[in-house]
């Protein structure tokens, strides 16, 4: 995602195109420069593979995150493990253990709750304007409202 973000701000046009009074021949170059846009590698980075992977990054700083803001003598604790294809955020607590599990499947990313319900499914898909899309229940997402779908509960009920 990060290489497409630069291809595309590297086909956009400088501030001085942006700012002059006739914005069509801005226009026109901001066209035919898409039409350079490298598909491949857009795709590449929306494979299922690579989005499981941006939100095992993610999801390691929203533990880093959620744990700083923990009082001093919380007694439970957030962590973040990798197996089998799969990383999970556990809640760490002296009466409780809860956790989310990220599964890496053929067809989709699986969300699962501690118990192994399946609580959603992130299922991708390429847009025409060459931006990757996760859906959960057949409405688009950001990475950010998927992490929030699958960790609030465990990061922020009453222990």
């Amino acid at each position: 995602m990060a290489d497409h973000a630069e291809q595309r701000a590297g086909n956009a046009p400088n501030a001085d195109q942006s700012n002059s009074t006739n914005d069509k021949p801005a226009q026109a170059n901001q066209a035919k420069d898409t039409s350079k846009f490298n598909w491949v590698t857009g795709r590449f980075h929306c494979s299922l593979a690579a989005v499981f992977k941006q939100l095992r990054l993610q999801a390691e700083e929203d533990v880093k995150t959620r744990n700083g803001l923990r009082p001093a003598n919380a007694p439970y604790e957030f962590s973040i493990a990798d197996s089998d294809g799969a990383f999970t955020v556990k809640l760490e607590a002296k009466e409780a253990e809860k956790s989310v599990v990220f599964k890496l499947a053929e067809h989709a990313i699986l969300v699962r709750d501690e118990k192994g319900e399946t609580k959603f499914e992130i299922h991708l898909a390429y847009s025409d304007d060459g931006q990757c899309r996760l859906r959960v229940n057949q409405k688009e997402r950001e990475y950010w409202q998927v992490r929030r779908m699958a960790l609030e509960d465990l990061m922020f009920a009453s222990y």
